[in-house]
C-alpha cells in the first residue's frame, strides 16, 4: 500500500506538468496555425514551384529541375536588377542610418520645439508609400515640378530627373532615404533615452568633448539598436517595389528595375510563376544569409550592458 501511494504521489506532478504543457500548446495553437499557413507553407510551396514550369490553362506545371534557375542566370534584365539593387542598398543603408542617428541625437537634446521636430521627422514614416511616391513624382515632374521650379529660378536648364538613366535611380534612392530615416530615428531615440544620465555628467566633469562622448560612450551602447536597424535597412533595401511602380515602372531602359520589382513583373505581368518562384527563393536565401552574417560578425561589437 505504501508503494502504491508513492506511485500515485509521483504520477500527480507528471500529470500536472502534462496538463500545463497541453494548456501552453493550446494557447500557442492560433499563432502556430497562422505562422505555418502564411509563412512556412508558402515558403515551402515557393521552393517546390521553382522546380516546375508555369501552369498554362488546364495543363499543369511540369518538373523542370533547375531550368528556372538557369533561365535566371542567363537573364540580362535580372542581372541589371541585381546591380541596381546593390547600388540602391549601398546608398540607402548608410545614408538612412546616419541621418536617423543624427536626427535622434538632435531631438534628444533639450530645446524649444523638440516635440514638433520629432513629429516632423517621423511624419514621412506614417504616410502610405503610394502617397509618398506621388508626392515626389510631383517634385520630379519636368518643367512644372517643384525641383524644376527651383532649378529654373537658379538659371539651370530643365532636366527630366526620372527619365534620365543617369539620375533616375538616385532620385528613387533619395525618396527611400527620406521615407526610412524617420522610422529608424525612433529606435535610436528610444535607445538614447534609456542611457544612464550619469554617464554624460561624468564625461562633462572629465572635460570630454561631445564628439568624444559620442564615440566612446554613446555609440558603443547603441550597437544593439544599430544591429537591429541595420538588419531592417538591408531587408527594406531589397523589398522596395511601391516607389518604383509609381515613379518609373523600372525605366528608363531598366535603369531603376530592382529585384522585387523584376519579380513582380515576371510573376504578375508575364505570368511566369515558375521563374518568379526561383527568383523568390534566391532573394530569400540571400537576405537570410546576409542577416545571419550581420548577427555573427557584429555580435562581437555589440554591448548589451
Amino acid at each position: 500500500m505504501a508503494s502504491g501511494a508513492a506511485a500515485r504521489g509521483a504520477a500527480a506532478p507528471r500529470a500536472a506538468i502534462s496538463q500545463h504543457a497541453l494548456h501552453a500548446w493550446l494557447l500557442l495553437l492560433p499563432a502556430l496555425v497562422l505562422l505555418v499557413s502564411f509563412t512556412h507553407w508558402p515558403a515551402l510551396a515557393t521552393l517546390i514551384d521553382s522546380f516546375f514550369s508555369t501552369p498554362r490553362g488546364s495543363r499543369p506545371g511540369q518538373w523542370v529541375g533547375l531550368e528556372n534557375y538557369q533561365v535566371m542566370a542567363d537573364d540580362p534584365v535580372f542581372w541589371q536588377a541585381v546591380r541596381n539593387n546593390l547600388w540602391f542598398a549601398g546608398a540607402t543603408i548608410p545614408l538612412s542610418i546616419g541621418l536617423a542617428l543624427g536626427m535622434a541625437l538632435w531631438v534628444n537634446e533639450r530645446m524649444h520645439g523638440r516635440a514638433f521636430l520629432r513629429m516632423a521627422y517621423f511624419t514621412p514614416t506614417v504616410l502610405p508609400m503610394i502617397a509618398v511616391a506621388n508626392i515626389w513624382l510631383f517634385f520630379y515632374t519636368p518643367q512644372y515640378g517643384l525641383l524644376e521650379q527651383i532649378t529654373g529660378a537658379l538659371g539651370l536648364p530643365s532636366h527630366n530627373w526620372l527619365g534620365d538613366p543617369a539620375t533616375a535611380l538616385a532620385c528613387i534612392t533619395l525618396v527611400a532615404v527620406w521615407k526610412e530615416a524617420g522610422f529608424f530615428m525612433i529606435f535610436y531615440l528610444a535607445a538614447l533615452q534609456t542611457l544612464n544620465p550619469s554617464l554624460k555628467e561624468a564625461a562633462a566633469i572629465e572635460g570630454a568633448s561631445r564628439w568624444y562622448y559620442f564615440r566612446r560612450v554613446q555609440w558603443p551602447l547603441l550597437m544593439p539598436t544599430t544591429l537591429f536597424v541595420l538588419v531592417n535597412a538591408v531587408v527594406n533595401a531589397f523589398r522596395l517595389v511601391d516607389h518604383v511602380f509609381i515613379l518609373t515602372r523600372g525605366g528608363p531602359d531598366n535603369a531603376t528595375s530592382l529585384l522585387l520589382y523584376h519579380l513582380y513583373e515576371v510573376g504578375f505581368k508575364f505570368w511566369d510563376s515558375g521563374y518568379a518562384a526561383a527568383i523568390t527563393v534566391v532573394l530569400v536565401v540571400v537576405l537570410a544569409s546576409v542577416a545571419l552574417l550581420q548577427f555573427f560578425v557584429l555580435d562581437k561589437k555589440v554591448h548589451y550592458q
